[in-house]
């Protein structure tokens, strides 16, 4: 259909554009829940393709603009929602002086001429930290669709660009953008009580029954590599309880990085006079190109312990360290350049990939990271290799989102590893591995309990599936 004519075809179903929103009303619903999923409220937010608004008005943004070619479709946004912001403009061809958080771009893609330049247009109004949400058909529904509008349950518009995940995929390449994450939802369309909740909820994430589903998405970021020369402060947190002997080797061997690098020790209430130790060398420190703090955390465990350091430091960059030294710090500047050239918003450390020394991981315990590694890769849609590696590097103003949105997953995380994974996860943070080479240690002995600690990261993966995956 040529642009003028679907301009004009939109017009002439803007004053009841509603009423048939209202007839696949359980269909809407759907859409509007992923996108307050994936945005965060009182973000910047512009939809491209905005129709009468319902979408932007549903995700709560800070500021809020809809851009639309049917200028009736415009006039009833506005009026509907005045406290945001309406524009006549083409999806291909639009130019606004402005910056947004997150761009949506829901059941567009199917009337756009040219997908690619609708596309390169988006990517002009984002940052490297933005995300581009696109929700499209399954073609394989096509005929289900056809046979709706026959029958007057659905609009009819046709015909439309026949796409698939891989053609928006290479696209969205093209146009300079890298996928972050995709997925699929509800496989019933319509509300059929208890039957529709119960598919719609578990199956769409199921082997097979996951081609069924009507509506596909997928999340995307800028591609912008950062200039070597932009530096950033970093700080090392180091949770220690009893780990004495591993504490100035710690502090000796941390390397200097980006702007400005500090050393957090954490003391968890040891017994074999870690604090002591900590307080000597930071006492004795004799390097100019780090600055050293410590504190001694108020609860217990290791999560809580990385989240008193987080609260101490000044560093744009926040790194976990482990002080069993198992991971070496000279291992650290990989980190730091991944997240510094935005290769990755979030870096873990797998130790997955490199022989390990002879004694650094037990058999049940290789076993146990195995099978969340395979967990974690269907759970976050990405491959996972090792949830469990204790080095785990992030911005700072990303640390404070998660931290605003621990509610969601709840507050249960001893170790800290899974609560920062499942944050990053939900802010649709860029995740990236770098394989690492893991060490015997040479003092002291490991805080985990494989049996206990394994029950409670299988009752966390249970809770996180349903809050991430049967949301």
């Amino acid at each position: 259909m040529k642009k003028e004519n679907l301009i004009s075809f939109f017009d002439s179903y803007a004053d009841r554009w509603d009423q048939w929103k209202n007839r696949n009303r359980y269909y809407y619903k759907d859409i509007e829940k992923l996108l307050r999923f994936v945005i965060v409220p009182n973000s910047s937010v512009i939809e491209i393709g905005c129709g009468t608004g319902d979408f932007i008005n549903a995700v709560q943004p800070s500021y809020g603009v809809g851009i639309d070619f049917s200028s009736k479709m415009v006039d009833h946004a506005q009026k509907k929602y005045p406290h945001l912001k309406f524009f006549t403009m083409d999806a291909e061809d639009f130019s606004l002086d402005e910056i947004f958080d997150y761009v949506i771009m829901s059941d567009l893609v199917g009337h756009l001429n040219d997908i690619q330049k609708a596309f390169d247009a988006a990517q002009k109004i984002m940052k490297p930290h933005s995300r581009f949400v696109i929700t499209y058909h399954n073609f394989m529904w096509e005929p289900v669709f056809w046979l709706a509008s026959k029958l007057g349950l659905k609009v009819t518009v046709n015909p439309q660009n026949w796409i698939n995940s891989n053609d928006l995929q290479n696209l969205l390449e093209l146009s300079g953008f890298e996928i972050v994450r995709t997925g699929q939802q509800l496989i019933l369309p319509k509300n059929i009580p208890v039957l529709s909740w119960f598919v719609n909820k578990y199956f769409t994430q199921l082997p097979l029954f996951k081609h069924l589903s009507v509506t596909r998405y997928i999340i995307a970021r800028p591609k912008v590599v950062v200039p070597a020369e932009k530096k950033y402060s970093v700080s090392v947190i180091i949770p220690a309880r009893n780990e004495k002997g591993n504490i100035e080797r710690a502090l000796q061997t941390v390397p200097s990085m980006g702007s400005h690098t500090e050393i957090i020790f954490v003391e968890g209430h040891s017994t074999d006079g870690t604090f002591e130790e900590i307080k000597r060398v930071v006492s004795e420190n004799k390097r100019s190109d780090i600055s050293v703090k410590y504190s001694v955390q108020k609860g217990k465990g290791k999560g809580d312990a990385v989240r008193e350091g987080f609260s101490l430091a000044s560093g744009e960059i926040l790194m976990i360290l482990d002080a069993d030294l198992t991971v070496a710090p000279s291992e650290l500047p990989k980190f730091y350049n991944a997240i510094a050239s935005n290769h990755g918003e979030f870096i873990n450390g797998s130790r997955m990939v490199y022989p390990m020394e002879k004694e650094a991981m037990r058999f049940l315990n290789m076993l146990g990271n195995k099978f969340f590694s395979m967990l974690f890769t269907w759970l976050l849609g990405q491959i996972f290799k090792d949830t469990l590696c204790g080095t785990k590097v992030l911005y700072k103003k990303d640390y404070e989102r998660i931290a605003a949105n621990r509610h969601y997953f709840g507050e249960f995380d001893p170790f800290g590893d899974f609560d920062l994974i499942f944050g990053a996860s939900k802010l649709q943070l860029k995740i990236a591995e770098i394989p690492i080479r893991y060490r015997e240690r040479t003092y002291g002995d490991t805080n985990i309990s494989r049996f206990r600690h394994g029950l409670l990261l299988l009752r966390m993966s249970w809770f996180a599936m349903n809050k991430l995956k049967f949301r």
